[in-house]
């Protein structure tokens, strides 16, 4: 079973290697997508693939680097037409 799921990840996310980390374990995980900063301080989390690693990618996001602060994850259903072969930082 596939899932594609877009978040929004909120807290101290930006300058912690947040997406660069993202990045290496949704590849770990086999799944598509991009991680990018956004204007107003979150992060974007687009991920497609097989339903348990886009879940445990969910799961991870609450947690995120060392020096991330997570307050907030927001997800929501996608598309998975729009997302990209391997997975990237925007």
């Amino acid at each position: 079973m596939s899932a594609c799921v877009r978040c929004w990840v909120s807290g101290r996310v930006q300058g912690v290697f947040y997406r660069a980390s993202t990045r290496e374990r949704a590849l770990a995980l086999g799944l598509r997508g991009y991680a990018r900063n956004l204007p107003d301080g979150r992060v974007e989390v687009l991920a497609c693939g097989p339903e348990d690693a886009v879940r445990a990618l969910e799961a991870w996001l609450w947690e995120g680097p060392p020096l991330a602060r997570v307050t907030e994850v927001r997800c929501e259903p996608a598309d998975p037409a729009g997302c990209p072969d391997g997975f990237d930082t925007r």
